[in-house]
């Protein structure tokens, strides 16, 4: 998943610079940026994005103290220093020098009393967007062997890479003018710092393999080339469609390379379930989430509080808030203890042995590949882009109303992500279950926002709009569980109704000439065409029974005469290669075709 956070001068930047660009350790006063990265055992972090060609910066170099503290830091060129010197040298003044090293406004407007909204001095610098793979991609990576644990962080850096690249192509936006009037998108790409962690932050270490990507605001114009902000709301607004897509790309690549399949697994009844890994040990997920305990521990508390406050229980929203509020008050201090990856994974696994046993740690491997081949063999990779369009706008329309096209494309990558459980999908298969969303489900509900068509969903000549809505409006039940019904119930209809149109496309040896059924009595065999009709696929059972009786009295009365031709002219004269006739002649006209019974009907 992806969480985000504010960087903003002062306590943000201090954290960012003693906590997150060291690891999950302490940074002492003084310690320079690489000796305190080497003693917590954490990987120097690089520059990503396509935005370093403009700063002289290159992806994969590593991040200097130095260039984040003037980048992140102040707004400021990473190589402001060079800079200045050179600018100094040809006669320019130190506040025309420093002056030419920002990009964009510089941070010291914004703490001037005459800027006029409060929110503008305390300005954004960057945002802190943390990626973490499912609990159970941590233990494969922390239990397993070197080989695998490579292999995993081979997986998070593409998934990593591929996420921020969509928010280059896609979200990113810049904002000028008087209050971002206009937007449009960056002209280079971003410029991220990203910084891997190895741990969690649980009194007790636990595996937490994550990555901190730290995007700078900075970014620049399309038309003339200027620094300038980026816009916060569409980053923030498309977190939950990134950290879908960054989920289906992390799926893809480790059942790529590792062979391995996805389940869903339900954390809490009644809400989303998360794909894991099939045929790791459920019990290991407990042992690795000691912080979940914690959190879960504190929130019964703070719900009954809200109850209390407002009247009824917490919303979607409200409960996240309220997650997130347990979270910071059971947060422990970060570890002083300094210990390698090698050294932490060999605690890990001591601590999941003596709590498991050595069966379960060192078999890992090879029951998640057990596990994996049972699922493909069970699952097909297919997406129907009809059915997922009718899933994702009853689950979206059910959860929140009104919606935004972003809500639809995070729900269409989820439902990718249940159906192929790990199995790669066509490149914009997700635009076009939105775009089917958009064109056949949905209505204007306002200026920005749409909600689902209820006519096209619904139709009038069937039931399922007279089950669902009450179904939708039973609030006593979980959100996501009403709209995994209701989507369950279109799906039937979806179903239903490719049947009848795939059997009544169906070819048929001859068509049958039968009686118009009559709902009180049926009607005597006519021999006249005009009085019959072509046998449809609506024909009830009754009229299929009675149709089959009144051919096979047909059959008989026609070999009757025959018999009496026979007695009353005698038999005529055969050939003497011809065979006997069959046992049984057919109506004339029929041709028996296996697999359907008398009169071509199945």
């Amino acid at each position: 998943m992806i969480s985000k956070a504010k960087v903003r001068p002062g306590d943000g930047w201090r954290y960012l610079f003693r906590g997150v660009m060291v690891g999950d350790g302490h940074r002492s006063a003084g310690t320079p940026l690489r000796a305190a990265q080497d003693e917590a055992g954490v990987p120097p972090g690089v520059w990503k994005g396509r935005g370093l060609a403009a700063l002289g910066l290159k992806d994969g170099d590593v991040v200097t103290e130095r260039q984040a503290e003037l980048l992140l830091g102040e707004g400021r060129h990473p190589d402001a220093d060079r800079i200045e010197r050179e600018l100094l040298a040809q006669g320019k003044s130190p506040a025309q020098a420093r002056r030419a090293t920002v990009l964009g406004r510089p941070i010291e407007h914004n703490r001037s009393p005459k800027t006029d909204k409060a929110k503008e001095r305390t300005p954004w610098l960057a945002f802190d967007l943390t990626f973490r793979p499912p609990p159970t991609a941590h233990l494969a990576w922390a239990l397993m062997d070197d080989w695998h644990r490579r292999m995993l962080e081979l997986c998070e850096d593409i998934a990593r890479d591929k996420t921020l690249a969509w928010f280059e192509e896609s979200v990113a936006e810049i904002r000028w003018k008087a209050g971002g009037k206009r937007r449009a998108r960056v002209k280079d790409g971003l410029i991220v710092a990203v910084f891997r962690h190895y741990e969690s932050r649980a009194t007790e270490s636990r595996p937490l393999l994550h990555d901190h990507a730290i995007v700078s605001i900075r970014a620049r114009r399309p038309h003339d080339g200027k620094w300038g902000n980026l816009s916060a709301d569409s980053l923030m607004t498309h977190i939950v469609a990134a950290d879908t897509l960054y989920l289906l790309y992390f799926m893809e690549e480790v059942s790529a390379r590792l062979g391995w399949a996805w389940e869903p697994r339900e954390v809490t009844p009644g809400r989303r379930p998360v794909m894991e890994i099939v045929g790791i040990d459920q019990r290991l997920i407990g042992w690795q989430s000691t912080r979940r305990q914690q959190i879960e521990d504190a929130l019964p508390v703070l719900t009954a509080k809200y109850e209390e406050r407002q009247g009824h229980a917490p919303g979607e929203r409200a409960s996240y808030a309220l997650a997130c509020q347990a979270a910071d008050q059971t947060r422990p201090p970060k570890r002083t203890e300094m210990l390698s990856l090698t050294e932490l994974r060999e605690r890990w696994r001591t601590s999941a042995i003596r709590a498991f046993g050595a069966c379960t740690v060192y078999r890992l491997a090879e029951r998640a590949r057990a596990a994996a081949a049972a699922v493909w063999a069970r699952v097909r990779p297919v997406v129907d882009i009809a059915l997922a369009a009718v899933d994702v706008v009853a689950v979206v329309y059910v959860m929140r109303g009104a919606f935004k096209r972003h809500h639809l494309l995070a729900e269409a990558r989820r439902h990718i992500s249940y159906a192929l459980r790990g199995r790669p999908h066509q490149a914009g298969l997700d635009e076009q279950i939105v775009q089917t969303v958009v064109d056949d489900y949905t209505r204007p509900a306002s200026q920005r926002m749409m909600t689902a068509d209820l006519r096209a969903l619904y139709p009038r000549d069937t039931e399922d709009q007279a089950v669902l809505r009450p179904l939708t409006r039973k609030r006593s039940a979980p959100q996501y569980e009403r709209a995994r019904l209701a989507a369950g119930a279109l799906a039937a209809r979806v179903h239903a109704a490719r049947r009848a149109e795939r059997l009544s496309s169906r070819t048929r040896p001859r068509a049958v000439a039968v009686p118009a059924p009559s709902r009180s009595h049926p009607r005597p065999f006519h021999s006249d065409r005009e009085a019959s009709r072509v046998l449809e696929q609506e024909t009830g059972v009754d009229t299929v029974e009675q149709t089959r009786r009144t051919l096979e009295a047909a059959a008989a009365k026609l070999q009757d005469g025959i018999r009496d031709r026979a007695v009353t002219h005698g038999p005529r004269p055969q050939p003497a290669s011809a065979t006997a006739p069959p046992p049984h002649t057919q109506h004339p006209g029929t041709q028996h075709t296996p697999g359907w019974t008398t009169g071509g009907v199945a």
